[in-house]
């Protein structure tokens, strides 16, 4: 089983990028990781809704430009289905079982998916109602598939 994530816009902040690193080293006893990250469009200020749109369907095209066929892909998307950490676990397992070899996550930029993007989703992920910044979101993303990954195997790590 293989991990993607693909996200919106570089990533600059210095201990978030410490963080994903320890994360990602983590994960690597469970399996390969694989961090994409796609340039973000500009947005000009007071973007008309139209406007908006059309950066996300630009920001859409490359994002599913780096997803395969067979790729069991969740989007993170505040609409989407809360669940626990135990839920989440076995959603990813359920994918394994099911054929699929890789996992592939994506974050959006900070106008959100666009609908093509959704479409193509497996699952459609929640981490709840509330606006986290889209950077945090891949530490938050990168912990939660590690705990994924340690309640498979049975490890204290969870408790």
């Amino acid at each position: 089983m293989k991990v993607k994530i693909v996200s919106i816009g570089k990533l600059k902040e210095k201990y978030l990028k410490e963080g994903i690193k320890e994360y990602a080293k983590r994960l690597s006893r469970f399996t390969s990781l694989e961090l994409i990250e796609l340039a973000d469009e500009k947005t000009p200020d007071k973007a008309s809704p139209s406007e908006n749109q059309k950066i996300m369907e630009i920001e859409g095209k490359r994002i599913l430009s780096k997803v395969g066929e067979r790729e069991f892909v969740v989007v993170l998307a505040i609409e989407g289905r809360t669940m626990s950490s135990e839920e989440l676990s076995q959603q990813l397992e359920t994918a394994s079982i099911h054929g699929f070899s890789t996992l592939t996550f994506i974050i959006g930029g900070s106008l959100g998916l666009a609908p093509m993007v959704k479409k193509r989703a497996n699952l459609q992920l929640s981490f709840g109602r509330l606006t986290l910044p889209h950077q945090l979101m891949r530490l938050v993303l990168i912990e939660q598939i590690y705990r994924s990954f340690t309640i498979q195997q049975g490890s204290p790590y969870h408790k």
